[in-house]
């Protein structure tokens, strides 16, 4: 058996409220170790879809409880995302007002931030032999002491499975990166959470995502809640809860080759994750899913759906074959 180098909190959420379990979460962790009154923390939910869905995106209640958690240990907090869509982009300042999270942020004092529109610092670093330079926020490479992440368990038709590492692919301000670097994805993810200064997690597990995420699919109830103190924890609990094996998932597998994600051994619970286990989380890709899929893993074929002449009318095609995620028009621009 392993020493034990993490620690992990999951509890109930039927028999209490987010901000109990936040609390007793932290503080299980021993978050005091990580934060002092002068710590600069940056909480990073999912904002995934332009309004809130359940599944899908981190409920502003659980954002909000560990804001209000977190505001025991440091008054110095930022919360906020990139403006997300792919092809197909939408302001993140939107999904802010609608979902209420602006509200948190003027009622409590905590700066809520677009990441797009921040200044950037360029990080260089190489992968499978290729050097690549990305710029990210200079607020959490450079400013920020330490980044919470807050994702919620789903799978995704393009990864697998979108949890602690995943979320932060949401921190490269640009949409046009993004498409350009799904390819390259494990290297890339992995440098960016090196970057911006990810460790703690809170998983919103009140609901997961089932089938076809990260928009689409089917909303389960699961009504837990995990804090840990390191995302390579949170990855291989995440997948443990979900029942999904971490080396089948490229980006995770990459990051345990390169000990980014710990034994079971190596992690100190509360309790035992069984009672917390329930239906089993299967990806089923729909025909329509494969060529975002193809363009998500080849490089030719990014270029050619999001960036060659041709793009416009490729997707077009394919909207005659699947509804659009999200109404296209209602959000560009906004």
């Amino acid at each position: 058996m392993g020493s034990v180098k993490h620690r992990a909190y999951i509890q109930s959420l039927a028999r209490t409220s987010y901000l109990e379990v936040v609390r007793e979460g932290l503080d299980f962790i021993q978050l005091h170790k990580l934060v002092k009154p002068d710590t600069r923390v940056f909480i990073k939910p999912n904002l995934t879809y332009p309004t809130f869905r359940p599944g899908v995106m981190t409920s502003p209640e659980a954002v909000e409880a560990a804001i209000l958690a977190l505001r025991e240990y440091t008054a110095n907090i930022y919360i906020g995302d990139s403006d997300s869509g792919g092809y197909n982009r939408f302001s993140m300042d939107q999904v802010y007002n609608e979902t209420g999270l602006r509200g948190f942020a003027d009622k409590y004092q905590v700066e809520v931030i677009n990441l797009s529109k921040l200044e950037r610092r360029t990080i260089h670093f190489y992968y499978e032999g290729k050097e690549f330079s990305l710029g990210l926020p200079r607020l959490l490479t450079d400013e920020i002491d330490l980044l919470v992440t807050m994702p919620v368990p789903k799978v995704h038709v393009n990864t697998g499975v979108s949890l602690t590492l995943k979320n932060q692919w949401g921190c490269i301000p640009e949409n046009e990166d993004r498409l350009k670097l799904h390819p390259y994805l494990p290297g890339i993810l992995l440098e960016v959470n090196k970057a911006v200064n990810a460790k703690v997690a809170i998983i919103d597990g009140r609901y997961g995502l089932n089938l076809n995420g990260p928009m689409n699919g089917i909303p389960v109830e699961l009504d837990w809640l995990l804090v840990t103190d390191d995302i390579g924890a949170g990855a291989m609990l995440g997948c443990k809860l979900m029942q999904i094996d971490p080396d089948d998932i490229r980006h995770l597998r990459y990051a345990r080759q390169q000990g980014y994600i710990p034994e079971m051994d190596d992690i100190l619970l509360n309790q035992d994750l069984q009672p917390f286990i329930k239906d089993k989380f299967v990806l089923h890709r729909k025909l329509t899913d494969y060529p975002g899929f193809l363009a998500f893993h080849n490089p030719m074929l990014a270029w050619l759906a999001y960036f060659s002449p041709l793009s416009d009318l490729l997707h077009r095609v394919l909207y005659l074959f699947r509804e659009p995620l999200y109404d296209y028009k209602k959000y560009a621009g906004r």
